[in-house]
């Protein structure tokens, strides 16, 4: 057989096909034969890695409330479109929602649908007084609280307090002199008058006076004169036994007083306090 011919034949479909046959069986033998040989750098079987087994735990029950409900609802937009390829009718048939159960919001005599209201109206009454009672009780105290705190902050502070009375020794103070004591805060003035003082504050006219008061209604010893030493127009305190009738001046606006604690001259609408005081044993004055 020449060179052409074999060429020709080879070339011919069906020999070509069983060449091809011969070939596929050639590589599965071939196949075989590479598995079967043992490799020392990795085993013939792989090994069979065994998987973790996994534990599926059931969902926690969800109770049926309003909202839980409100959650499951869908967050999109529910539209309805309409057209040439579509339907012009939507049907929603709402099948898959639940009836909620709103059992924890109810009162335990009445979590039975079929027990009459009736019978447990008693105890959920008295209930329902005992927590409006505890209620008022609880804020008729905090509003005491509240407002005893608010007017304790406009009294007197406790130095103030503390001088409510003040005693003092009438002997400790010669005649003629005008001594200044502190007094819940104010100057207090108790004055040793002279005779003198007396007759002249004694005879003044009334009518002369621009807050008509007698000596007499304004001191409980004619020797002895208490004042509060605030000036009535403006609240500076005197300067005592300096002024035009002897008495009391007040360098703050130019109001003068007499002896008897009087206003005779200058802007002072009023007379200088008389405060609460009483003569004890012993020369002792007590005040407040």
């Amino acid at each position: 057989m020449n060179r052409p011919s074999v060429i020709q034949g080879l070339l011919q479909p069906t020999t070509m096909m069983s060449y091809m046959a011969k070939s596929a069986n050639l590589a599965c033998a071939l196949k075989a034969t590479s598995q079967a040989v043992p490799s020392t750098l990795k085993p013939v079987i792989a090994p069979v890695v065994l998987a973790a087994e996994t534990i599926i735990v059931p969902p926690k029950p969800v109770k049926l409330t309003s909202d839980s409900l409100n959650t499951s609802l869908p967050t999109g937009v529910l539209r309805a479109t309409s057209g040439l390829c579509t339907s012009q009718q939507i049907r929603m048939a709402h099948t898959d929602i639940k009836v909620p159960d709103f059992s924890e919001y109810r009162h335990r005599s009445l979590r039975d649908n079929k027990a009459s209201n009736r019978d447990s109206a008693d105890s959920r009454r008295a209930f329902t007084y005992i927590t409006t009672g505890a209620f008022a009780v609880g804020s008729a105290y905090v509003a005491k609280s509240a407002v005893t705190q608010f007017v304790m902050t406009m009294s007197a502070s406790a130095d103030v307090m503390a001088l409510a009375k003040i005693e003092i020794k009438l002997s400790d103070i010669p005649e003629g002199k005008n001594v200044v004591f502190q007094w819940r805060g104010k100057p207090l003035f108790v004055r040793h008058r002279t005779p003198e003082e007396i007759k002249t504050e004694q005879s003044v006219d009334l009518a002369s006076l621009r807050d008509p008061q007698a000596d007499s209604d304004r001191t409980k010893d004619p020797k002895w004169l208490i004042l509060l030493g605030v000036c009535t127009h403006l609240g500076c305190v005197p300067i005592a036994n300096v002024g035009e009738f002897g008495g009391y001046y007040c360098p703050c606006h130019g109001s003068h007083y007499d002896a008897s604690g009087r206003i005779r001259k200058g802007p002072a609408p009023l007379n200088l306090e008389v405060p609460q005081h009483e003569f004890m044993e012993g020369g002792i004055l007590v005040v407040g």
